[in-house]
């Protein structure tokens, strides 16, 4: 039988690096189920039959939020066999309060004091002998960053997992606290493991209700509350407070004896960063010119310089030489010449070269573009600095209705909406959760990079602000959204609190920033070989062949059964400029996937000639763009009604998901698509109006009324109460169900 260990302890303690350390590569990661709350576990390494669960990253066992709930259930439910508790060892005071929670759970415990290198170089001194005595538990100090200490916590660990002891609870609370638990706990004996007695004592007396349901039938009915209503009395206070006070009463003993702070008082380092990055006034400058440096040596300089190497020779036309050595067959060199030497017929050698490997190619181009994306935003992340620019963004956010925890998801979005939308769970408030998952998707996430890459070396040179403006006209959509939205009935109230702990900056490891990019990275790449590949393989079939199931030559591909769709919906995007059966179907494509656009181009915009010349390179596919759109002006009002309205399928499910309501999810791609629609008229209208690629038409009054109306949006006063009233409230819910 399986012996099962799980990690618990803070947010920011280095819990997720000691479990890629125990665990290695021998990980999997999924949700717990029925709720979206990410599960990792994994196999120790060297030890087959021992399995780390990594539970979700909580500050107490209290039902405050969703990943406290998990956690909790998980280690009263599944019962590991030992708890490896993470401990912080430079906010000691914080970290035991979870401490001395999972010591009343009657699992033996084993803490891992990590950071102790920077406890030692701070100048303090833990004694972790005295603190082991004072917890009843092994203590071991460790550096997860470092991997030290790493072999003695496996040992004591397995050992004790092993042991099937029930620990000794070595605190107790004040006399007249513990005689209240004591009649609590006799009340509900026989009716619940003795092992969790005591927990089950402590959670009646702080009318946990959650924990009363789960609890048996005749436990659950047990009368406590003249028992807890006489203690209140006693001591003037509610009995959750009381219990916490008495924590913290135990926590400073054990501080007092065991801690001896030495080290220098005043500002740490990270404080003396904190007062540049999270400066009222510079700190959202700093963030934009982080942005722009990220984007532009992604899009502009190193990421485009290995992209081009990917089109030019690894898909272009002729051979390339391997460092000198020997001459080596681009790939679509190499399948022709494959398909030519089989005598392939020419309607399936077009479907490879012009379906797949154009396709495909120009998706996978941008792909080194988009790993050193990722590679800057991993390490942004590891250092700690996007904490901080939650906090930032909270400031702003508040302006209209919605918390710093909305960021979260957006931040989480970048990489990939699913979980972007997924994240929202952590909202509490149900209306700020639903405009979270509403404005999300705005944040470009890694399937809109290629998009992004695409215009800004096809109509504007590579140039780094495209990409820059892109994050932002996304933070504009949701700022713009929130707003508006906020004043409406259905969104209206406070936004819900926002505390979030500031990790101290460190410098991540580069195994992790590497692992984070491979991720996501391989998440992309097994989008293209999946629904890229056959969404490809479908644009190429519908635009090679017309209803008559001809086969049709590159010249007549306007009379394809793809152009008569797209030729359907020209009509709606005309106002936009680029109302043309090639560009619509590269949005629509991109339902599918936002890769798809990028894909669909490769497919519709392929060199013409014989097979031998077929080549997918991107120089080629961007003067074809290029003079496909004219002006830069339409071009950038095609990128941003992509970068704003309905994301991929995928994102679109997990709305619904999270929704949990048809017309809900209904109205938040509306709005989506209905901003992305006015976006892209307003720049196409009045920026080609400047530009002098419009001319002042039906469209541009349009155009002028919407910004009129925006602007009228924005400035309206709040004419609604903070709250609804339940009268209001249920009126909301019958229009939305």
């Amino acid at each position: 039988m399986a012996v099962t260990i799980a990690l618990a302890g803070n947010p920011n303690a280095g819990k997720t690096t000691l479990f890629n350390q125990l665990t290695g590569s021998n990980q999997y990661v999924g949700n717990w189920p029925g709720v979206t709350v990410e599960k990792k576990e994994g196999k120790l390494k060297g030890h087959k039959d021992i399995v780390i669960a990594d539970l979700p990253g909580i500050y107490s066992l209290s039902p405050y939020t969703l990943e406290e709930v998990v956690a909790r259930n998980y280690l009263i439910n599944n019962r590991p066999n030992a708890i490896l508790n993470i401990v912080d060892g430079t906010n000691l005071e914080r970290n035991l309060y979870l401490s001395t929670q999972l010591k009343e759970l009657g699992v033996p415990v084993i803490m891992a004091i990590n950071m102790m290198d920077v406890v030692t170089k701070n100048g303090d001194v833990l004694n972790l002998e005295a603190l082991g005595k004072a917890m009843g538990c092994k203590v071991i100090s460790i550096s997860a960053l470092r991997n030290q200490g790493i072999d003695e916590l496996i040992s004591v660990a397995v050992a004790e997992a092993n042991s099937g002891a029930v620990p000794a609870i070595e605190h107790r609370f004040s006399e007249n606290v513990e005689k209240a638990l004591s009649e609590i706990q006799s009340k509900i004996s026989g009716e619940v493991p003795e092992a969790l007695a005591r927990f089950f004592a402590i959670k009646l007396f702080e009318r946990d209700d959650k924990i009363r349901n789960v609890l048996p039938e005749k436990a659950k009915n047990v009368d406590v509350e003249s028992i807890i209503s006489e203690l209140e009395k006693e001591e003037d206070d509610d009995a959750e407070s009381i219990i916490t006070n008495e924590r913290y009463k135990y926590i400073q003993s054990i501080i007092s004896s065991a801690y001896e702070k030495r080290g220098k008082t005043g500002l740490t380092t990270s404080d003396k960063i904190d007062s540049i990055v999270t400066n009222r006034f510079i700190a959202l400058p700093l963030f934009a010119v982080i942005m722009f440096a990220v984007y532009y040596i992604s899009i502009s300089t190193v990421g485009t310089k290995m992209t081009d190497w990917v089109n030019d020779v690894l898909f272009g036309s002729d051979p390339w030489s391997f460092f000198g050595l020997f001459d080596l067959p681009s790939i679509p060199g190499a399948v022709t010449s494959l398909l030519e030497s089989m005598n392939v017929n020419e309607a399936l050698q077009g479907l490879v070269i012009d379906g797949i490997v154009a396709g495909l190619g120009a998706v996978i181009g941008f792909l080194p573009q988009m790993l050193t994306f990722f590679l800057f935003l991993a390490f942004l992340e590891g250092c700690g600095y996007m904490a901080r620019v939650a906090f930032i963004m909270d400031r702003v956010f508040r302006k209209f209705g919605l918390s710093g925890k909305s960021f979260i998801p957006m931040l989480i979005g970048t990489g990939c909406g699913v979980p972007g939308v997924m994240g929202s769970r952590t909202v509490e408030n149900e209306r700020d959760r639903r405009m979270t998952i509403m404005t999300t998707t705005f944040i470009p996430c890694s399937a809109k990079l290629p998009v992004i890459a695409l215009f800004a070396g096809a109509l504007f040179n590579n140039s780094a602000w495209v990409g820059w403006s892109a994050y932002f006209l996304g933070v504009c959509a949701i700022v713009f959204s929130g707003i508006v939205l906020k004043k409406t009935k259905m969104f209206a109230g406070q936004p819900a609190p926002f505390v979030m702990e500031l990790p101290a900056y460190h410098l991540p490891r580069p195994i992790d920033i590497l692992k984070s990019m491979a991720e996501r990275g391989m998440s992309f790449v097994k989008k293209a070989g999946t629904v890229i590949l056959l969404a490809t393989i479908l644009v190429w079939f519908l635009s090679r062949f017309n209803f008559r199931m001809q086969y049709l030559p590159e010249e007549d591909m306007d009379t394809s059964i793809l152009a008569a769709f797209g030729n359907a919906f020209t009509w709606l995007f005309a106002p936009l400029g680029w109302g043309k059966w090639k560009a619509v179907v590269a949005a629509l494509t991109g339902l599918i996937a936002k890769e798809n656009v990028v894909g669909t181009f490769g497919t519709l915009f392929h060199y013409a000639g014989d097979a031998s010349e077929l080549a997918d390179d991107s120089s080629k596919i961007w003067e074809n763009v290029r003079v496909y759109f004219g002006s830069g002006i339409v071009g950038y009002s095609f990128l941003a009604f992509n970068l704003l309205c309905a994301p991929c399928f995928a994102a679109i499910g997990a709305i619904k998901r999270e929704m949990n309501n048809g017309r809900w999810t209904m109205f938040a791609i509306g709005w989506e698509c209905f901003l992305a629609y006015c976006v892209s008229l307003v720049i196409y209208q009045i920026g080609g109006l400047i530009a002098g690629v419009v001319s002042f038409n039906f469209f541009t009054i349009v155009a002028i009324a919407l910004i009129l109306i925006g602007i009228w949006g924005l400035l309206r006063p709040y004419k609604e109460a903070d709250t609804l009233s339940e009268k209001e409230e249920r009126a909301v819910e019958r229009a939305m169900t």
